[in-house]
Protein backbone atom coordinates (compact mmCIF):
# COMPACT_ATOMS: atom_id res chain seq x y z
CA UNK A 1 0.00 0.00 0.00
CA UNK A 2 1.02 3.41 -0.86
CA UNK A 3 1.86 5.88 1.71
CA UNK A 4 -0.80 8.46 0.00
CA UNK A 5 -3.68 6.00 0.21
CA UNK A 6 -2.85 4.84 3.84
CA UNK A 7 -2.64 8.91 4.74
CA UNK A 8 -6.27 8.81 3.01
CA UNK A 9 -7.65 5.41 4.92
CA UNK A 10 -6.50 7.03 8.04
CA UNK A 11 -7.84 10.74 7.55
CA UNK A 12 -11.55 9.04 7.06
CA UNK A 13 -11.22 6.84 10.02
CA UNK A 14 -12.93 8.57 12.91
CA UNK A 15 -10.87 8.88 16.04
CA UNK A 16 -11.71 6.92 19.09
CA UNK A 17 -13.62 8.09 21.63
CA UNK A 18 -12.29 10.75 24.39
CA UNK A 19 -12.59 9.80 27.92
CA UNK A 20 -16.43 10.96 29.26
CA UNK A 21 -16.62 13.66 30.60
CA UNK A 22 -18.37 13.57 34.16
CA UNK A 23 -20.63 17.28 33.87
CA UNK A 24 -22.11 17.09 30.44
CA UNK A 25 -22.12 19.96 28.22
CA UNK A 26 -23.83 20.49 24.82
CA UNK A 27 -22.10 20.93 21.44
CA UNK A 28 -23.55 24.45 20.67
CA UNK A 29 -22.64 24.29 17.07
CA UNK A 30 -22.53 21.17 14.40
CA UNK A 31 -24.01 20.60 11.51
CA UNK A 32 -24.93 16.11 10.98
CA UNK A 33 -25.97 16.31 7.63
CA UNK A 34 -22.45 17.33 6.55
CA UNK A 35 -21.35 14.60 9.09
CA UNK A 36 -23.71 12.00 7.30
CA UNK A 37 -24.73 8.81 8.64
CA UNK A 38 -27.30 8.24 11.14
CA UNK A 39 -27.75 11.46 12.96
CA UNK A 40 -29.88 9.10 16.26
CA UNK A 41 -25.98 7.34 16.39
CA UNK A 42 -24.23 10.42 16.52
CA UNK A 43 -26.36 11.58 18.85
CA UNK A 44 -26.28 8.53 21.17
CA UNK A 45 -22.01 8.47 20.36
CA UNK A 46 -21.91 12.50 21.94
CA UNK A 47 -23.98 11.27 24.83
CA UNK A 48 -21.88 8.37 25.58
CA UNK A 49 -19.06 10.83 26.45
CA UNK A 50 -21.15 13.98 28.12
CA UNK A 51 -22.19 15.59 25.16
CA UNK A 52 -26.14 15.21 26.10
CA UNK A 53 -27.45 18.06 23.97
CA UNK A 54 -26.52 19.66 20.01
CA UNK A 55 -27.48 22.71 18.15
CA UNK A 56 -27.74 21.76 14.45
CA UNK A 57 -27.07 24.91 12.43
CA UNK A 58 -28.41 25.65 9.27
CA UNK A 59 -26.44 27.31 6.41
CA UNK A 60 -28.51 27.25 3.34
CA UNK A 61 -32.87 26.99 3.23
CA UNK A 62 -32.58 23.17 3.02
CA UNK A 63 -30.17 22.33 5.77
CA UNK A 64 -32.06 24.73 7.88
CA UNK A 65 -35.49 23.20 6.75
CA UNK A 66 -33.31 19.45 7.76
CA UNK A 67 -32.17 21.18 11.26
CA UNK A 68 -36.04 22.30 12.31
CA UNK A 69 -36.66 19.05 11.74
CA UNK A 70 -34.31 17.36 13.46
CA UNK A 71 -35.06 19.42 16.44
CA UNK A 72 -38.47 18.62 16.12
CA UNK A 73 -37.80 14.92 16.57
CA UNK A 74 -35.14 14.39 18.49
CA UNK A 75 -35.29 15.66 22.05
CA UNK A 76 -31.43 16.42 22.40
CA UNK A 77 -31.14 18.53 19.51
CA UNK A 78 -31.93 22.37 19.07
CA UNK A 79 -31.81 23.92 15.60
CA UNK A 80 -30.36 27.07 14.39
CA UNK A 81 -31.42 28.67 10.68
CA UNK A 82 -29.75 30.80 8.47
CA UNK A 83 -28.24 31.69 5.00
CA UNK A 84 -24.32 31.31 5.12
CA UNK A 85 -22.45 34.42 4.36
CA UNK A 86 -20.74 32.51 1.79
CA UNK A 87 -24.11 31.70 -0.12
CA UNK A 88 -25.58 35.00 -0.03
CA UNK A 89 -23.82 36.13 -2.88
CA UNK A 90 -24.87 32.76 -4.86
CA UNK A 91 -28.30 33.35 -4.65
CA UNK A 92 -30.37 34.35 -7.69
CA UNK A 93 -33.83 35.45 -5.31
CA UNK A 94 -31.76 36.25 -1.75
CA UNK A 95 -34.59 38.13 -0.33
CA UNK A 96 -37.25 35.32 -1.26
CA UNK A 97 -34.62 32.23 0.62
CA UNK A 98 -34.22 35.14 3.42
CA UNK A 99 -38.30 35.59 3.81
CA UNK A 100 -38.31 31.68 4.25
CA UNK A 101 -35.65 31.51 6.77
CA UNK A 102 -37.93 34.17 8.44
CA UNK A 103 -40.42 31.67 7.98
CA UNK A 104 -38.57 28.79 9.85
CA UNK A 105 -37.55 31.09 13.02
CA UNK A 106 -40.74 31.00 14.64
CA UNK A 107 -40.77 27.40 15.42
CA UNK A 108 -40.19 26.50 19.43
CA UNK A 109 -37.11 24.15 18.52
CA UNK A 110 -35.41 26.78 16.33
CA UNK A 111 -33.50 28.82 18.37
CA UNK A 112 -30.51 30.38 16.81
CA UNK A 113 -30.42 32.63 13.69
CA UNK A 114 -27.18 31.64 12.20
CA UNK A 115 -25.05 31.15 10.84
CA UNK A 116 -24.94 34.66 9.48
CA UNK A 117 -22.19 37.06 9.36
CA UNK A 118 -19.77 38.20 6.98
CA UNK A 119 -16.63 35.85 5.10
CA UNK A 120 -13.82 37.95 3.32
CA UNK A 121 -11.64 34.68 3.01
CA UNK A 122 -13.74 33.05 0.63
CA UNK A 123 -15.91 35.96 -0.82
CA UNK A 124 -13.91 38.65 -2.91
CA UNK A 125 -15.23 42.39 -2.96
CA UNK A 126 -18.04 41.90 -5.42
CA UNK A 127 -20.32 39.33 -3.14
CA UNK A 128 -19.60 41.65 -0.10
CA UNK A 129 -22.51 43.77 -0.44
CA UNK A 130 -24.44 40.82 -0.58
CA UNK A 131 -23.03 39.57 2.77
CA UNK A 132 -23.58 42.24 4.28
CA UNK A 133 -27.54 43.01 3.42
CA UNK A 134 -27.75 39.28 4.01
CA UNK A 135 -26.01 40.07 7.99
CA UNK A 136 -28.53 43.01 8.34
CA UNK A 137 -31.91 40.72 7.53
CA UNK A 138 -30.66 38.11 10.04
CA UNK A 139 -30.43 40.72 12.88
CA UNK A 140 -33.24 41.97 12.05
CA UNK A 141 -34.91 38.12 12.12
CA UNK A 142 -33.19 37.55 15.45
CA UNK A 143 -34.25 40.96 17.29
CA UNK A 144 -37.94 40.06 15.91
CA UNK A 145 -38.14 36.72 17.18
CA UNK A 146 -35.97 37.01 20.53
CA UNK A 147 -33.76 34.35 19.10
CA UNK A 148 -29.83 33.98 19.54
CA UNK A 149 -27.70 35.63 16.82
CA UNK A 150 -25.14 33.23 15.24
CA UNK A 151 -22.35 34.92 14.13
CA UNK A 152 -19.54 33.27 11.28
CA UNK A 153 -16.49 35.79 11.41
CA UNK A 154 -13.45 35.00 8.76
CA UNK A 155 -10.93 37.81 8.50
CA UNK A 156 -13.87 40.31 9.18
CA UNK A 157 -13.91 41.22 12.66
CA UNK A 158 -14.11 45.31 12.26
CA UNK A 159 -16.67 45.05 9.72
CA UNK A 160 -18.63 42.24 12.10
CA UNK A 161 -18.57 45.03 15.21
CA UNK A 162 -19.51 47.47 12.60
CA UNK A 163 -22.70 46.76 11.22
CA UNK A 164 -24.12 44.77 14.70
CA UNK A 165 -23.35 48.57 16.07
CA UNK A 166 -25.25 49.57 13.16
CA UNK A 167 -28.34 47.66 13.63
CA UNK A 168 -27.99 47.23 17.00
CA UNK A 169 -27.26 44.19 18.48
CA UNK A 170 -29.62 41.24 19.26
CA UNK A 171 -30.23 40.69 23.01
CA UNK A 172 -27.74 37.50 22.42
CA UNK A 173 -25.27 37.33 19.91
CA UNK A 174 -22.74 34.56 19.55
CA UNK A 175 -19.35 34.55 17.75
CA UNK A 176 -19.54 31.09 16.59
CA UNK A 177 -16.01 29.12 16.18
CA UNK A 178 -14.51 32.18 17.87
CA UNK A 179 -11.29 33.36 15.22
CA UNK A 180 -10.02 36.22 16.70
CA UNK A 181 -6.94 37.38 19.17
CA UNK A 182 -7.20 38.67 22.95
CA UNK A 183 -7.84 41.97 21.70
CA UNK A 184 -11.03 41.01 19.53
CA UNK A 185 -11.89 38.79 22.61
CA UNK A 186 -11.83 41.82 25.01
CA UNK A 187 -13.75 43.51 22.71
CA UNK A 188 -16.45 41.07 22.30
CA UNK A 189 -16.57 40.11 25.76
CA UNK A 190 -16.99 43.85 26.83
CA UNK A 191 -20.30 44.13 24.67
CA UNK A 192 -21.97 41.04 26.35
CA UNK A 193 -21.31 38.83 23.57
CA UNK A 194 -20.51 34.72 24.01
CA UNK A 195 -17.12 33.19 22.15
CA UNK A 196 -17.71 29.78 21.33
CA UNK A 197 -14.68 27.94 20.86
CA UNK A 198 -13.79 24.96 18.50
CA UNK A 199 -11.33 22.40 17.82
CA UNK A 200 -9.07 25.05 16.35
CA UNK A 201 -7.89 26.20 19.78
CA UNK A 202 -5.92 22.90 20.67
CA UNK A 203 -3.93 23.58 17.38
CA UNK A 204 0.06 24.30 17.85
CA UNK A 205 -0.35 27.38 15.78
CA UNK A 206 -3.71 28.80 17.68
CA UNK A 207 -2.10 30.52 20.42
CA UNK A 208 -4.09 33.92 19.71
CA UNK A 209 -7.01 31.61 20.54
CA UNK A 210 -6.11 30.25 23.68
CA UNK A 211 -5.15 34.12 24.45
CA UNK A 212 -8.80 34.83 23.81
CA UNK A 213 -10.08 31.93 25.79
CA UNK A 214 -7.97 33.58 28.77
CA UNK A 215 -9.95 36.94 28.58
CA UNK A 216 -13.20 35.06 28.33
CA UNK A 217 -15.69 33.86 30.98
CA UNK A 218 -17.15 30.87 31.51
CA UNK A 219 -20.60 33.19 31.54
CA UNK A 220 -19.63 33.68 28.08
CA UNK A 221 -18.03 30.72 26.57
CA UNK A 222 -19.26 28.00 24.64
CA UNK A 223 -17.78 24.93 23.12
CA UNK A 224 -18.69 23.01 19.77
CA UNK A 225 -17.67 21.12 17.31
CA UNK A 226 -18.80 23.10 13.06
CA UNK A 227 -18.54 19.27 12.66
CA UNK A 228 -17.38 17.74 10.51
CA UNK A 229 -14.62 20.21 10.23
CA UNK A 230 -11.88 21.46 12.61
CA UNK A 231 -11.16 17.94 14.71
CA UNK A 232 -9.26 18.49 17.75
CA UNK A 233 -5.34 17.63 18.30
CA UNK A 234 -4.24 14.80 18.15
CA UNK A 235 -6.55 14.04 15.31
CA UNK A 236 -6.70 17.13 13.18
CA UNK A 237 -7.41 16.13 9.48
CA UNK A 238 -9.57 12.87 10.53
CA UNK A 239 -13.54 12.98 10.45
CA UNK A 240 -14.92 15.60 13.21
CA UNK A 241 -18.25 14.91 14.95
CA UNK A 242 -20.02 15.94 18.57
CA UNK A 243 -18.20 13.33 20.37
CA UNK A 244 -15.01 14.69 20.02
CA UNK A 245 -15.85 17.93 22.21
CA UNK A 246 -14.25 16.67 25.75
CA UNK A 247 -10.77 17.39 23.72
CA UNK A 248 -11.84 21.06 23.40
CA UNK A 249 -12.98 21.29 26.99
CA UNK A 250 -10.30 19.59 28.32
CA UNK A 251 -7.95 21.52 26.42
CA UNK A 252 -9.52 24.73 27.48
CA UNK A 253 -9.41 24.03 30.96
CA UNK A 254 -5.97 23.53 30.84
CA UNK A 255 -5.19 26.87 29.05
CA UNK A 256 -7.67 28.61 31.80
CA UNK A 257 -6.42 26.71 34.63
CA UNK A 258 -9.89 26.33 35.39
CA UNK A 259 -11.35 22.89 36.87
CA UNK A 260 -12.62 20.99 34.17
CA UNK A 261 -16.30 19.86 36.32
CA UNK A 262 -16.68 23.51 37.17
CA UNK A 263 -15.70 24.52 33.25
CA UNK A 264 -18.36 22.28 32.39
CA UNK A 265 -20.83 23.27 34.38
CA UNK A 266 -20.23 27.03 33.66
CA UNK A 267 -20.14 26.76 29.43
CA UNK A 268 -23.42 24.21 29.84
CA UNK A 269 -25.24 26.95 32.08
CA UNK A 270 -24.37 29.84 29.46
CA UNK A 271 -25.79 27.51 26.58
CA UNK A 272 -28.80 26.69 27.83
CA UNK A 273 -29.04 30.54 28.76
CA UNK A 274 -28.02 31.46 24.80
CA UNK A 275 -30.49 28.97 23.41
CA UNK A 276 -33.36 27.98 26.66
CA UNK A 277 -33.37 24.41 27.80
CA UNK A 278 -33.54 21.24 25.56
CA UNK A 279 -36.70 19.41 27.07
CA UNK A 280 -40.09 19.93 25.47
CA UNK A 281 -41.50 23.20 26.49
CA UNK A 282 -38.82 24.74 27.29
Amino acid sequence: MSMAKSDSRRAETPPPPPEPLAVPVPDSHTHLDIVGGDPAADIEAARKVGIDRLVQVGVDLDSSRWAAELAAAQPAVLAAVALHPNEAPRLADLDSELRAIEDLAGQSRVRGIGETGLDYFRTGEDGRAAQEHSFRAHIAIAKRFGKALVIHDRDAHADVLRVLDEEGSPDTVVLHCFSGDRAFATECVRRGYVLSFAGTVTFKNAANLRDAALVTPPDQMMVETDAPYLTPMPYRGRPNAPYLVPLTVRSLAETTGRDLDELCAAISTTTERVFGGWAPGK
